[in-house]
């Protein structure tokens, strides 16, 4: 039995989204939130918002910490989805590296086939497309997908699974180097979607996976990474369970920095013994069970953890405030709507915020209703603070708007605790 208290027993009789076993035990409770993508339009400032329960469970058994589904795929993703990969100049440089590495590494060449889930606006597959290399998009949202193909990427609007997987491998062939970067956190159903990669993948080819690794969010107190459109926060010895059910084998793992501290893993055929399994994967699986990955109390400590980060960000807010400072934010990414959600933070505290993303620009964020302008608006404003939403780009923010200290401006990170950058 768990450690936890009765107020954390999930009591809504919901299973595991890999193994179906009863989820019980509770990480952290985020309170209600609504969709992070699912920008508020100027004609809809007045209109009610849907919100969600926003609360993290973990499994017992495969220890696969996960949300409830509330929301379905069709309703998050399809049609106007208002991320595009494109717009962050650090993440595209990471795709061309990424790029690079496999057609070196693997000998990716002109007769395979290159197919991306969740390819979004064609960021990566357009470097493989550039050298010769066939590639294949496979992305639900219909606004990515007319970019990608503006840009050469064959790109076909589909959510992928098992019946997508077999029909794409009829009409195209099956993929040589098959890949995700951050897609495998957002699907309800891991276990169809797992299966799709096993019947896509052809013989003697190579999975890559990118998602933010489960150690770096509790360690690093990335609670705000957590919102409906990651249904799963993953461990590797989680995904290698799911992923050797299906008949793949983790053969390599890679620690990056993206994200705040994500993983990449390689996978194969359990058949295919033309690449051996190196040392890295006993690492990682090691290393996790040192750290208690499969003990409920890695998970209890969590929670007192977030809400201590809530209230040292509420302070600071306040204080600035009655110093009769302004604060606005930069940035309109998922990760800091739960942030802004959770901690109540409004307009009272947060004047505007910013986006390179013309998609944003206008509308309001959900839930906070705080308006998005573009970034010239700090320029014209001269805040005393400006709140980095996506502080994984810290430093990519803090050089493209250096100019905040001309007039004395400083930069605040909100996680994992909040600091000011001088």
């Amino acid at each position: 039995m768990s450690t936890l208290g009765s107020h954390h027993i999930h009591s809504r009789g919901s299973k595991c989204r890999f193994c179906a076993s009863p989820l019980q035990h509770s990480v952290v409770d985020l309170g209600m939130s609504p969709l992070c993508q699912k920008h508020v339009k100027p004609e809809n400032a007045n209109k009610l918002e849907k919100f969600f329960p926003l609360h993290a469970f973990v499994c017992h058994y495969c220890w696969l910490v996960q949300l409830d589904e509330f929301a379905s795929p069709e309703e998050i993703f399809a049609d106007e989805y208002a991320y595009f990969s494109s717009y962050s100049d650090s993440w595209l440089q990471h795709a061309k590296n990424y790029t690079e590495k496999m057609i070196t590494e693997f000998d990716i060449d002109e007769n395979a086939l290159v197919a991306e889930i969740a390819s979004n606006d064609g960021y990566l597959l357009q470097w493989f497309a550039k050298k010769g290399i066939p590639v294949l998009g496979i992305e639900p949202a219909g606004n990515c997908a007319e970019v990608a193909r503006s840009k050469g990427v064959r790109t076909e609007v589909r959510f992928f699974g098992i019946e997508t997987a077999k029909a794409l491998s009829e009409k195209y062939k099956k993929a040589s180097l098959l890949l995700g970067n951050n897609v495998l956190a957002h699907v309800p159903d891991i276990n169809d979607f797992v299966g799709g990669m096993k019947i896509m993948l052809a013989e003697g080819g190579i999975i890559t996976m990118e998602f933010p690794h489960l150690q770096r969010l509790i360690e690093e107190n990335q609670f705000d990474t957590i919102y409906h459109e990651h249904f799963s926060y993953l461990s590797f010895t989680t995904v290698q369970h799911i992923f050797a059910h299906h008949g793949i084998r983790l053969f390599h793992v890679e620690e990056l920095p993206t994200h705040g501290g994500s993983i990449r893993i390689f996978g194969k055929h359990e058949s295919d013994e033309s690449k051996p399994v190196r040392e890295s994967v006993r690492e990682m699986l090691e290393r996790e069970e040192a750290l208690g990955f499969k003990t409920l109390a890695f998970y209890t400590r969590f929670e007192e953890q977030v809400k201590e980060t809530k209230r040292k960000l509420i302070e600071f807010l306040i204080q600035a405030k009655r110093a009769g400072k302004t604060v606005v934010g930069y940035g309109a990414p998922g990760k800091g709507n739960t942030l802004l959600n959770y901690c109540g933070i409004r307009t009272d505290f947060i004047d505007y915020t910013v986006d390179r993303s013309p998609h944003k620009q206008g509308n309001f964020l959900p839930g906070s209703r705080i308006p998005i302008y573009a970034p010239e608006h700090i320029r014209e404003t001269k805040p005393d603070y400006v709140l980095i939403l996506p502080w994984n780009l810290k430093k990519e923010i803090s050089e493209q708007m250096s100019f905040i200290r001309d007039w004395g401006g400083k930069f605040v990170i909100p996680i994992p605790e909040v600091q000011i950058l001088d």
